[in-house]
This record gives structure tokens, sequence and C-alpha cells, in this order.
């Protein structure tokens, strides 16, 4: 796995996985909200906006990528290759439908690294020929974060991937305070959550609380 070592360890080692999503973030703007979740100790940061001009998400993504490299922050940049690579994003995570993540390995180069969203067994074990460096897996419950999303899977395909792929994975989709402890329970380390952070008047305070559910579980 050749991608940038020190990004990857911080997502390997995260606990929660933090996306942007703007309309649901009581008004306040991406950056605003990337703020909070840095100070809530988020070390994973996914930029995801689809209605933004080009020029407004590159400089958004531009301000991001400067608090997340002095925060030691890992900054990922959803679906835009030619977003991640301007503002030196330390990663990509694309969709099924978004440019292959081979020939995203040929622009991008051997630094960056590239995360592949999986709805299915077949889906995951592709992305491990295929190289990527981790996969999100997923959506686990109902959501309606994205227009175009998968139908939930449940737990079932999650507890296929920890027991069959050897790929680090993010689970996500549906995931609140009130069953994070169960994906955690089923071998989800990392945890992916949109609404529930962004939407929450208070970031830090439901940190913890996401934090203190998972932390219960290990008892």
């Amino acid at each position: 796995m050749a991608a940038n070592k020190q990004g990857l360890a911080v997502l390997l080692e995260a606990d929660i996985y933090g996306i942007t999503a703007e309309e649901y973030s009581l008004g306040r703007s991406n950056i605003e909200v990337a703020v909070r979740m840095i100070e809530a100790g988020i070390r994973v940061i996914q930029y995801r906006e689809k209605e933004k001009s080009d020029r407004e998400k590159y400089e958004e993504c531009l301000k991001i990528r400067e608090m997340t490299r002095v925060a030691g922050v890992t900054f990922i940049v959803n679906d835009r290759v030619d977003l991640a690579m301007l503002v030196g994003a330390d990663g990509l995570h694309l969709g099924q439908d978004d440019l292959p993540p081979e020939a995203v390995r040929e622009m991008v180069g051997e630094k960056m690294i590239i995360g592949l969203s999986t709805h299915s067994p077949a889906q995951a074990e592709a992305a491990v020929r295929l190289g990527v460096d981790y996969i999100g897996v997923g959506p686990i419950f109902a959501t309606n974060t994205k227009k175009d999303v998968s139908a939930p899977l449940g737990l079932e395909y999650l507890e296929y991937v920890v027991e069959n792929i050897r790929l680090p994975f993010v689970a996500l989709g549906g995931i609140k305070e009130h069953n994070i402890a169960e994906v955690y329970r089923r071998g989800a380390r990392c945890i992916a959550l949109v609404t529930e952070i962004v939407g929450a008047r208070d970031i830090c305070a439901k940190v913890r609380a996401l934090r203190k559910a998972i932390e219960k579980t290990s008892f």
C-alpha cells in the first residue's frame, strides 16, 4: 500500500470519519463545521459538496486543507480528482459510478489515498483487486443525505467485510448515536457520520456522546 503514509495512518487509527453536508449544518458553512470537527478531535474529514460552483468548492477545500494540515487531520475530497489535486488533499473518495480507481491512480500518483464506496461482496472483492487504500461499506441503515444512495444493506454486508476483506474500511450510512454501538460491535472501527454530526448544535458535545456510546461496547 503506497499511499500517503501519514494520512493513511491517521485514517486507520480514526474512530470517527466526519463528512461535510452544508444543507444539514444549521446555517453553518462547511468551513465552520470543519473547524468544529477538528475541535472535537475528529481525525478524518471528507469534503462532500454537490451544489456550489467549482470556484466556491475550490476555495472551501483550500481553507479546509490548510486547517487540517495544521491539525494533523487527514483530508479527503469526495469525487473530485481535480479539486483533490489542486489543494493537495491527502486523499480522494470515489463512488462506483465515478472515474475508475486504476485510472485515478495514474493521475494522482502513489502518494494520494484512494477510497471507494462499495455496496456488495462483489464490489468489495473488486476493490481489493483494484488496489484502493480503503473502502466505504454501506449504507448500513437508511439515509437521505445523498440523492442517488443505494438501498440500506443492514449489518450483514458489514459482517461479510469484517470476515472476508483484508482492506481498511469505513462503515457509513444512517449511523446515529442510538445505533453506532451496534455498528462498532459488528466489527467497524472507523465509522462515518454525516447529519448526526453536522446537524448537531454542539458538535463537540455530539462527538463526545458518540465516543461514549462506542466505549460502552468495549467492556
